[in-house]
């Protein structure tokens, strides 16, 4: 599997906030399944960021198509080549 990163601006309107909750419904299930690894958001500029784990890029955005706030994305895909991070070290050990 690979890892791609999607890049995402959004503009907010009242359709799109009343979407939000079946989209973040969406999302947990995609993170509890092991397809979304990160997912950031901040409202200061309305964007967004998506780690997924893939197979390709078209897969990412069948993912992508299947929110109900997609039309009011404006997205870019990347496939990563290093994803690093303390999430994916070993705990340090501490002995007793």
């Amino acid at each position: 599997m690979k890892k791609f990163q999607v890049s995402i601006q959004f503009e907010m309107n009242e359709d799109f906030m009343s979407a939000i909750p079946e989209h973040r419904a969406y999302v947990n299930k995609l993170i509890e399944d092991g397809i979304i690894d990160h997912y950031v958001v901040t409202m200061e500029s309305q964007k967004a960021w998506i780690t997924f784990t893939a197979e390709s890029k078209q897969q990412v955005e069948e993912y992508l198509i299947k929110t109900p706030i997609y039309k009011y994305w404006i997205y870019e895909i990347e496939e990563l080549f290093v994803v690093d991070g303390h999430q994916y070290r070993l705990p340090a050990l501490q002995f007793n």
